[in-house]
């Protein structure tokens, strides 16, 4: 079985999800250090007429220490909500297929969580049904390993019986690989060739949160995630 691992960003990229369809099973880790700077678990990248378009959600950080990604408070001092929703729909109300996905956005958004990993695990959870994917996610959390770095991800492998441990490329000076082999568990990476597709506003912009896709291709999403993955 080949799983991968992944920190629940928010709206991801569409490299991702290509990472989720190479796996057996896709693993949050929910219960690894929130970072302290700038982080992609609570802001992404979109585009509007003027250029990129970041969406941040404010999150409560003072006095709060360390904190694990699912410990993270959604902040509510600022209508933060109401001005994703103008600039989604600023952004992106021309786009072929926005009316079919932005009722979803308001939803959630109507919803009072107040944990950041929620929100992220539903935008998660309606993007994988976008782009039809059927690798199963499970939280880091629900294996409870006290463990850090390569340890913790060999551990993780052993956990859910995988055989294989995904990373993408970029990722491999990071990656024991010798202490995964004395573990029985064989690395493999992949490249990601991010597709160009039919985009609004002038040149094409790359590596924005999947929703771009969505927005603009609709149910040809798949195929343009896939374009350049080939069976071994």
């Amino acid at each position: 079985m080949i799983v991968a691992t992944h920190q629940p960003i928010f709206c991801p990229w569409s490299g991702f999800f290509y990472k989720m369809f190479l796996s057996d099973l896709f693993v949050l880790l929910d219960d690894v250090q929130f970072p302290l700077g700038t982080t992609w678990v609570s802001r992404n990248r979109f585009k509007s007429q003027q250029g990129v378009l970041w969406l941040n959600v404010p999150v409560w950080k003072k006095g709060k220490g360390l904190q694990l990604i699912n410990q993270v408070k959604m902040c509510y001092e600022t209508k933060w909500k109401e001005k994703h929703l103008r600039s989604m729909e600023m952004a992106y109300k021309n786009a072929p297929y926005f009316s079919d996905h932005f009722p979803f956005w308001q939803d959630l958004y109507n919803q009072q969580s107040s944990e950041l990993f929620s929100l992220n695990f539903q935008f998660i959870e309606y993007l994988k049904t976008c782009f039809q994917i059927s690798t199963p996610i499970q939280k880091s959390s629900s294996l409870t390993i006290d463990l850090t770095g390569n340890e913790r991800l060999i551990e993780l492998c052993k956990r859910v019986n995988a055989s294989v441990y995904l990373a993408q490329y970029e990722a491999r000076k990071y990656i024991r690989e010798d202490l995964f082999s004395a573990a029985g568990i064989k690395v493999e990476y992949f490249r990601f060739s991010h597709p160009v597709y039919p985009q609004l506003g002038g040149n094409f912009s790359y590596n924005l949160s999947s929703w771009d896709l969505v927005f603009n291709c609709g149910p040809a999403i798949k195929k343009i995630l896939l374009r350049h993955y080939s069976k071994k």
